[in-house]
């Protein structure tokens, strides 16, 4: 462990830091299985102190990102990768018509971001590998536009609107009857883009159709298929 990282460990206090370089968040303090990921620039609370970690003997420290409340653990190898803020994160406010008005861009986001070397990523969500919920969350987050972290939460964040509604940058959930568990960005013509996984999707950023007459990744998502929704606001994380 360098002096700088023990230096930094041994000052931790709880509070606000902003991520120096793109971070990975795990979802246990054993940090084996990715949830998250910051990119450099993003603001997140930690809530551990030194006394935790010396009394605990830990090698991580708990955190939740400003930005969308995310919570996760980080490993002490990457503290040094934060710096304390000297003023707090504050979430922008946008209209609806100010969203809209953004939405080529977040397409253009995605589209993009297929045309790079990538595959499906659980917990990605600052590329070149994202899991589906991480692109859409980037692809906003791009235009300064924050939603939440997972599929389920974004379901439940949007406009619920119908299938016959769908307008180009909305967004498009998959799942079961009790909750999503996939989402993809629609971009209009039936057509839709993700990041599917490896069993029955594209291993990466592909667009497929909503249709029964689409090949068999598409049918197997189409058969699937729970909803729409339309973003028409900003997340504002809650009050610290």
């Amino acid at each position: 462990m360098s002096f700088n990282l023990e230096s930094k460990i041994q000052t931790l206090k709880p509070g606000e830091y902003q991520c120096l370089a793109d971070l990975n968040i795990y979802d246990s303090p054993s940090c084996d299985r990715l949830a998250t990921q910051a990119a450099t620039g993003r603001y997140l609370w930690v809530t551990s102190s030194y006394q935790d970690i010396e009394t605990l003997h830990a090698t991580s420290v708990q955190v939740c990102l400003s930005e969308d409340d995310y919570p996760g653990w980080l490993s002490l190898s990457d503290l040094g990768l934060l710096q304390s803020c000297t003023l707090p994160y504050k979430a922008k406010t946008f209209s609806e018509s100010e969203i809209k008005k953004r939405l080529p861009e977040v397409i253009e986001f995605t589209q993009k971001a297929m045309q790079q070397p990538n595959y499906y990523l659980w917990g990605g969500t600052v590329g070149p590998n994202y899991d589906c919920s991480g692109l859409m969350q980037a692809a906003f987050a791009s235009v300064g536009i924050y939603i939440p972290r997972d599929a389920y939460q974004q379901e439940d964040f949007t406009q619920s609107i119908s299938i016959a509604e769908l307008q180009p940058g909305n967004l498009v959930f998959f799942g079961t009857s009790q909750k999503a568990t996939h989402v993809g960005l629609y971009l209009g013509d039936g057509c839709y883009i993700h990041s599917s996984g490896k069993v029955i999707g594209r291993n990466g950023i592909g667009i497929d159709r909503l249709s029964e007459q689409g090949d068999e990744v598409s049918q197997s998502y189409y058969q699937q298929l729970r909803g729409a929704g339309r973003v028409v606001k900003s997340y504002e994380p809650q009050q610290r």
